[in-house]
């Protein structure tokens, strides 16, 4: 694992020597190779035993909710276990403006139920992020849960039976893709299965991938324009000593606010797509073992790198569906691979340029110190 991550920071490093019409042009065939995964159909990577547009769809999904927990985690320190609260406040906004008491179209409920998780987000932060370590990480717990109980138990909300006919982005039959077939390793043009440019549908999943893929791409631009600014600057004084950031002069409270409600917008944002996918939602997709598994994407692939929580958000997803065909035990190894990962590799998949450099410096303090009791 250690080898794998020295190796793709190489290639990072490679990556960003290279003149800058190299970089966007390679920048650009990756993502549309990205984009056209679920029409390329690559043997090694599509899953035999489930709709593949569907599971990059959730890829995707998991993708955004993983970045956004990672403003709240990676960047400024705070243990968010509740953060699946978030992601069904988003989802039964949607819910609840679209089809439940109202017909209003998802264009509107998008930014509506970004705004309501935001304030949630504000309204739980407000008088929690005073406390830090593990006495958020039970409020924040206990807050996933109650949103749960809430939504069980009030008919309003449609109770244990949850919401339908949540309603579809706007389709536009612009014209049809085909996808490939692969007879070992030949492929060919199979004009009698393919995708509707932006036609959404229960029937085809792959038109909400692309729609989810384009939301990550502008958001990861929006995550790198923040974390470089003077509020990433802040959250990073925070995440490492907050009473040193105080004494410099950083209001940490209203930073560490804003990493929450941020983070929160964000976790709306997953969740109002995922309603719309499904255009069906209940109680039961919001459980608590949910906001474990977010928080183990942003811990094995790295606190603090949008990258790496974004390849462990689609591994966590895509792993489970891929090796379907081993019914139970799928689990059982994927456990296992986590613990491997958790004693290998504890700092995840691709740790922050600033963790290694750390390691390295500490690596070196230790073959300095050995010299000097050997001389």
């Amino acid at each position: 694992m250690s080898t794998v991550s020295t190796t793709l920071h190489r290639v990072g490093d490679r990556f960003r020597s290279l003149p800058r019409p190299a970089k966007l042009a390679l920048a650009v065939l990756a993502v549309l190779l990205v984009y056209l995964l679920p029409i390329i159909n690559p043997p090694l990577i599509t899953t035999t035993d489930s709709d593949f547009g569907a599971v990059l769809f959730s890829c995707a999904m998991y993708a955004l909710v993983a970045i956004g927990l990672n403003i709240v985690i990676g960047y400024a320190g705070l243990l968010d276990l509740g953060y699946i609260g978030f992601f069904a406040v988003g989802a039964f906004t949607v819910g609840v403006l679209g089809s439940q008491h109202g017909k209003l179209p998802l264009l509107l409920c998008i930014p509506a139920a970004m705004a309501v998780t935001m304030v949630s987000g504000v309204l739980l932060g407000a008088p929690t992020l005073r406390v830090r370590g593990d006495y958020l990480a039970i409020v924040t717990l206990g807050f996933g849960e109650i949103i749960r109980l809430v939504l069980v138990n009030t008919n309003w909300l449609g109770a244990s039976r949850g919401i339908s006919n949540i309603p579809s982005p706007p389709s536009i039959d612009l014209f049809g893709v085909p996808h490939l077939v692969w007879n070992g390793a030949v492929a060919s043009i199979d004009l009698g299965n393919e995708t509707r440019f932006l036609q959404f549908s229960v029937t085809d999943s792959i038109p909400f991938y692309w729609l989810t893929l384009t939301i990550v791409l502008v958001v990861l631009f929006l995550d790198w324009l923040m974390q470089n600014s003077r509020v990433g600057r802040a959250w990073e004084a925070t995440r490492e000593d907050e009473d040193a950031a105080e004494l410099m002069g950083v209001p940490t409270f209203r930073f560490k606010l804003l990493a929450f409600a941020t983070g929160a917008a964000i976790g709306g944002l997953s969740g109002a797509l995922f309603a719309t996918k499904q255009a069906f939602i209940n109680p039961d997709n919001f459980t608590i073992i949910y906001s474990v598994l977010f928080v183990a994407m942003v811990v094995v692939g790295g606190q603090g790198n949008r990258w790496g929580v974004v390849l462990a958000a689609a591994l966590l997803t895509w792993a489970p569906e891929k090796f379907r065909f081993l019914s139970d035990a799928r689990f059982l190894l994927f456990g296992m691979a986590l613990m491997a990962l958790a004693i290998f590799r504890p700092q995840g998949l691709l740790p922050p340029r600033r963790t290694v450099r750390a390691k390295q410096a500490d690596e070196e303090t230790e073959v300095l110190e050995e010299g000097v009791a050997h001389a």
